[in-house]
């Protein structure tokens, strides 16, 4: 899945300055993470010293900031590589050895990594195969997932959706033809597992008997689906990402994939085995914040930085401190 389609907003550096990772170049490029200490006064991991990194979408770079800002607090001297460009830059970093933590996406490991093309509805058995796949092959540690999954799926606007009297995306294959509009961007378009495939599943096929014909689809950039969504302009029902901030903002309905058609996207803290087996407070910290991660705080998150313009650091700061994980 491509998670560059969101971009950070510009903010300013503060806290420790990053360092660059000799053995591939990787500087971080979203500035620094704010000092704490734990909730508690206690810190687990002193002597520890551990790199952090993230892709440059900012989901991936609010879950950096919390991870660095967490366990620095916890006592480990923490060089943020947060924001690394592109996906393959920070997921290279970490199989050099030269990144030690890293969230991740369980569709991503099993698509994306290793060419897998079976659709696995369920997101614990997904992630355990990626979990056993990732240790047997890079000897990396998929930590269990957080409650959250950034995957694709359509949504309409509150307002169309009572309307419509929808719900999911079985109600949507029982409207009437005329009411089946959809945007939808190129990629998901022609994907071998995007929109297409997913018409078959739910009995609507593309220019089928009783399915979905050609005019009723719009292609656009994934940034103006939202808009256009939630205007029900020019299409009633548009592709987003379940976790992105424009949902709340906009008033968006995501409608239930009760067919379970889309792979699950849950996110994982995955570590190198080695850091895994020398610090388990590692494992322990980090599963304080996946138990607490929802698409619903998710979606909030990411609004805050995408729509309001807040430095990322201050979001990961100000939310440990909410959950009172840190002082």
């Amino acid at each position: 899945m491509n998670r560059l389609r969101r971009r950070l907003s510009a903010f300013v550096s503060i806290g420790v300055i990053a360092t660059t990772v000799a053995g591939c170049g990787l500087v971080s490029s979203s500035g620094t993470f704010k000092s704490a200490s734990l909730a508690d006064g206690q810190r687990p991991l002193d002597g520890a010293s551990l790199v952090v990194t993230s892709k440059s979408f900012t989901e991936g770079v609010i879950l950096g900031k919390i991870t660095a800002t967490y366990l620095a607090a916890a006592g480990a001297e923490v060089s943020d590589l947060t924001g690394a460009p592109g996906s393959a830059s920070s997921r290279q970093a970490q199989l050099n050895g030269d990144a030690d933590i890293l969230w991740e996406y369980t569709g991503t490991g099993w698509v994306n990594y290793h060419a897998e093309t079976e659709t696995i509805s369920d997101p614990g058995e997904l992630w355990q195969k990626v979990h056993d796949i990732e240790k047997a092959d890079h000897d990396l540690e998929w930590l269990p997932p957080a409650n959250f999954n950034d995957t694709y799926a359509f949504a309409a606007s509150a307002a169309t959706a009572e309307r419509l009297g929808v719900t999911s995306l079985s109600d949507v294959a029982a409207l009437p033809v005329a009411e089946r509009t959809f945007c939808v961007d190129d990629e998901f378009f022609s994907r071998a597992d995007g929109f297409v495939p997913m018409l078959d599943k739910y009995g609507m096929p593309l220019n089928g008997p009783n399915g979905v014909p050609t005019e009723n689809i719009t292609r656009m950039d994934a940034g103006v689906i939202y808009p256009s969504t939630a205007q029900s302009s020019p299409c009633n029902f548009g592709m987003v990402y379940t976790t992105d901030g424009r949902i709340k903002n906009l008033d968006l309905t995501v409608l239930d994939d009760d067919r379970k058609y889309f792979l699950p996207y849950s996110g994982t803290a995955v570590l190198r085995s080695a850091i895994y087996e020398q610090y388990p407070a590692v494992t322990e910290l980090l599963g304080q914040v996946s138990e607490r991660l929802t698409d619903d705080l998710m979606q909030d998150l990411n609004g805050r930085v995408d729509i309001d313009g807040q430095d990322p650091a201050n979001v990961a700061y100000d939310w440990l401190k909410s959950e009172n994980l840190i002082s």
